[in-house]
């Protein structure tokens, strides 16, 4: 979860259902099979340990606006479960990283991604 993406949707859209989408992708197949096994038997059990980290401080914002959220946990590409998703929105509201090179190429990949492909307006916050 971006928190400006969060703060800006919860003071720019004050009247919208508001849903957090966390995305993790899964095991690498560039790990090979037998690690990618390994590690898929607790992969989706850490995942929600740490989506439910993410949604839990998610909530904890937007009780700072008065507000309540939706949360959804998607697994696989994040820029395909964003556009997915997203069909059933009104807009997207996307945050950026101003971390690392590889954040940064990362998460524009990400951002382009959803840009060319949303159904619905997208909103990038840095």
């Amino acid at each position: 979860m971006a928190r400006g993406a969060l703060e800006y949707a919860l003071s720019e859209h004050p009247a919208a259902e508001i849903t957090v989408l966390h995305v993790v992708g899964g095991p690498s197949p560039m790990m090979g099979a037998a690690a990618s096994v390994a590690l898929s038997e607790e992969f989706e059990e850490n995942a929600r340990e740490h989506a439910n980290v993410v949604f839990d401080r998610a909530r904890e914002i937007a009780e700072e606006h008065d507000r309540e959220i939706d949360t959804e946990l998607a697994f696989g590409n994040a820029a395909r479960a964003i556009v997915e998703h997203a069909e059933g929105f009104d807009t997207v509201v996307i945050g950026t990283h101003s971390g690392s090179l590889s954040d940064r190429l990362f998460t524009g990949n990400v951002a382009e991604k959803v840009f060319r492909r949303c159904p619905v307006p997208v909103t990038a916050v840095r």
